[in-house]
Formats: structure tokens, sequence, C-alpha cells
């Protein structure tokens, strides 16, 4: 171990707040967390942190500078007049706190105090580095940092699907902000605005498990089709003749189309129901298409069915409306 001094770069007449000043300085330089690449920061981190051990504390860096312990805060030997070389009076320093003291703020505090809001490492009060065997703040025997791994950022996207990507089983691509691409299967029963999370595709981590993909669904407006919950609606524009005749008429759906019969006498507002065209639940249970008559009259003035209404008003009165709009 070097000169304590030396390590951090101050003279042997530097106050605690130098001290504290330089420490703090070279942790952050030299933090494992900072420098997962650097060969050797990992090494000069528990230097660092030696090194203030020492100095931090008045009582030990007063030891020190008495010759009484080493670089390593170990005891010198004094002689057997003086107590136990291993222990005793002069021992004291064995059973302290390597962080404790009266000097100018401990080291667990001070690194706390720089990484406590970088995400934190896990441990209950922010603590900014793992404590190894048998309470060794620098990761085991070897003085090692063990950093806690920590998980890599989520990533945010959007995906916009139509009503026919919800039935459909092709995957839709979506395009993440890390630059990667995914295909992914549009879970049965999505809502507008929900969140889907992929498992490990966000942002990669330098020391533990990559961050997720948290997509957010968009289902886009249908320019035929209206969601009623699971069922959908559609308008199905009808000729009078077809109304009054009935009719086979192809439609859309969300899967193709289909032709359908319009009953003889279909009047404006009615309705048909095709079971299971519509959209699926989660367990893939789907609601129903339906479809609703709409009579379209021809534009303009026709004399020919202007003369045929003449004549049918006079012959085949009716009451399409109840007493409520007398």
């Amino acid at each position: 171990m070097r000169d304590p001094y030396s390590v951090l770069g101050v003279a042997k007449s530097a106050d605690e707040r130098e001290i504290k000043s330089a420490f703090r300085k070279l942790a952050k330089k030299y933090h494992p967390d900072q420098n997962q690449d650097a060969p050797g920061a990992q090494e000069r981190f528990s230097e660092v942190n030696q090194a203030y051990e020492i100095l931090g504390d008045k009582e030990k860096r007063g030891k020190f500078d008495r010759g009484e312990i080493d670089a390593e805060g170990k005891e010198k030997f004094q002689g057997f007049g003086g107590g136990h070389p291993f222990g005793g009076a002069g021992g004291a320093t064995r059973g302290r706190s390597p962080f404790g003291g009266a000097g100018g703020g401990s080291a667990e505090d001070i690194l706390s105090e720089i990484f406590g809001n970088m995400g934190g490492s896990g441990h209950a009060g922010g603590d900014p580095f793992r404590t190894g065997a048998q309470g060794d703040p620098f990761g085991g025997a070897r003085g090692q940092q063990r950093a806690q791994p920590q998980k890599g950022q989520d990533a945010d996207a959007k995906l916009s699907v139509t009503l026919e990507d919800l039935v459909s089983d092709e995957k839709r691509r979506v395009h993440l902000p890390t630059g990667k691409s995914l295909d992914m299967k549009v879970p049965h029963g999505v809502k507008d605005g929900q969140t889907i999370r992929m498992k490990g595709q966000g942002y990669e981590s330098r020391t533990g498990p990559a961050g997720d993909a948290l997509v957010t669904i968009e289902i886009l407006p249908h320019r035929l089709f209206k969601v009623d919950e699971l069922n959908i609606r559609l308008d199905l524009p009808l000729t009078l003749y077809e109304a009054v005749l009935g009719s086979k008429i192809r439609i859309p759906t969300l899967e193709g189309k289909v032709e359908i019969k319009v009953p003889a006498g279909m009047s404006s507002g009615k309705s048909m129901r095709l079971k299971g065209k519509g959209l699926p639940d989660r367990n893939g249970k789907r609601g129903d298409l339906i479809v609703t008559a709409k009579i379209i009259l021809p534009e303009g003035s026709d004399p020919g069915l202007r003369a045929l209404m003449e004549d049918w008003q006079d012959t085949n009165v009716y009451r399409p409306r109840g007493a409520d709009f007398e």
C-alpha cells in the first residue's frame, strides 16, 4: 500500500476539507460502475478508499503520522514495552468501522452522496458498493470491489395497428429507440393505449440483464367499421329496390369479403348479425359483426320514382311513426 497522502494527492499539511474533496474526486473518477472496461480502475478505487480510511479518521491519521500504524492501518511493532504488538490500547483500530471516526465524513456517506442518485445498487441505505466476506467493504479477502448487477434501461415504443391486425396471425414489426427492430404478435384482447412488456428487449447493461421494451398499442380508426366492445358495426347502404325486393350482397369483414342475403322488405336501421366476425377477447373468442341497413335514394329527381310514389301513397297508406310523432 502506497503512502495515503500520495494516493489522494494531498500534502501532509492538508486539512479535513482538502482530504475529503480529494477523496470525492478520485472515488467518482475510479468507481467501478463508471469504469467497467478500464483496466486497473477497480484496484485504484480500493486504494483510494484505503487511503481515506486512514486520513479521513483523525485518530488513525495521527497514528499514521506518528509512525504507529502503516498505510494499511496495521500496528507497527513498537517493542514489548508498550503493550501487545497486535492488540491492547494501540489495537483499537481493529474493531472500528473503516469509515467511522471523527474525520471529515465517512467514505460510505461520501460514496452514497456521489452515487445515490444513479439508480442505487440494490442495498439498503443506498450503499454504493457491496459488502464482502466478514464485512469487508471492498468485496472479500482480495479487496476486489463487487458492483451490484444493474438492469438496463427500459425502451419505450409505440405500435400502430388496424382492426385487421387484431384478428391476424401475422406479426407486426416494432422499431425500438435502441435501433433494434422486432417482429411482434399482437396479443388477443389488447386495448387501445395498453402497454405490452417484452422482456430483455430494452437497453443493454454492462453489469446486469438488459431492460425491457415497453410497447404501447395504438388501434387506428377504421373507415368502415366502428368498435362496440368485442363487436364491430358496419352500415350497409341499400338501394330502394334492394330493400324492397331483397338481394345478395358482398360485404367487407376483417378477414375479407363474404356474401350475405338481404331479406325482402328490409327497413333502414334494421340489423343482421354475423357470428364470430368481431374482435377477439384474451382467450381468442370473438365478438360479432353487426350489419345495419341504410336505404339510399338516388341523387337528384327521378320522375318515374316520383310518379310511382305518388300512386303508392294514394293506394297503400301505412304508418311508420307512432303517436309520439303526432
